[in-house]
């Protein structure tokens, strides 16, 4: 899925700002969020847990609440951190914990949790404050776990999407070639994460992790969910109109519906002893 990649720590005032509306833009429609982005495979959550010295986790730029769902149903008390209450919102009424500011102001007042998880996030926090943060809020031994589902369908369709993309927006990044791998690009904010890591000075090497699973689409469930990627959340809506229709007919050309490809890639670290 297309994300908007973030630049080095130090950016100008103008890109942080631009950063900063497109993290916040997702609220727009946080129930249509909430309903169609996709979950994280169980293997992943497995594996967290499994690793894990407890059960209570923090999930920073929890948004709706779709991986602190899974991590309850898990067995985990989560807490959930994220800079818009309007998505905060859905996930209080489905009855978790959210505390509402960006995670690098985040009070975190004495607490310290066994877990510190973010999916489709991490990007929007500082990769050496954030990573400094979660250490501090972590207890010895605790695990950091950052994540981000990257998808693709099949290279016919892809082609046939980033056609649409090139007429209707020719600037945007989901316009890029169709030779670019979507996993090259998360692949790459693995890499920032994990330098990030290295640099706070509190953890262990951090490990990369990856699972791939597949989740078919109908055309309506695929539209219903374009709306809600970074690369579209501020389109004005004659743009975002065009676009759906002509996404609508590639997916009607190719039957009415497709298989996405998924790799979930994640970097994961435990927290040494400093004191």
């Amino acid at each position: 899925m297309p994300t908007l990649p973030p630049e080095r720590a130090r950016r100008s005032e103008q890109s942080t700002h631009q950063h900063r509306r497109m993290a916040e833009s997702f609220g727009s429609d946080a129930a249509r969020y909430d309903r169609a982005r996709p979950h994280y495979p169980q293997a992943l959550v497995d594996r967290i847990v499994a690793a894990s010295p407890g059960p209570n986790v923090l999930d920073v730029g929890c948004g709706t609440g779709i991986v602190a769902r899974q991590f309850a149903a898990a067995g985990a008390r989560v807490l959930g951190v994220d800079v818009d209450a309007r998505m905060a919102e859905p996930a209080r009424l489905r009855g978790l914990d959210v505390e509402v500011a960006s995670f690098e102001d985040w009070d975190r007042a004495g607490r310290t949790f066994d877990t510190v998880v973010s999916g489709q996030a991490w990007h929007w926090v500082d990769p050496v404050a954030g990573a400094a943060k979660a250490a501090r809020a972590l207890r010895p031994g605790g695990l950091l776990a950052v994540f981000w589902n990257a998808g693709r369908p099949s290279p016919e369709l892809a082609e046939a999407f980033a056609e649409v993309y090139r007429r209707v927006v020719p600037d945007s990044l989901a316009a890029r070639p169709t030779t670019a791998s979507a996993v090259d690009g998360y692949t790459a904010l693995c890499t920032r994460a994990a330098d990030g890591i290295r640099t706070a000075g509190a953890f262990t090497d951090p490990e990369q992790w990856r699972f791939d699973w597949e989740q078919p689409y109908t055309r309506d469930e695929w539209l219903d969910q374009l709306p809600t990627q970074g690369a579209f959340t501020l389109l004005p809506p004659a743009d975002l109109a065009q676009v759906l229709a002509g996404i609508g007919s590639a997916i009607d050309a190719a039957g009415g519906g497709f298989t996405m490809h998924y790799a979930t890639l994640a970097v994961a670290a435990k927290r040494i002893d400093t004191t």
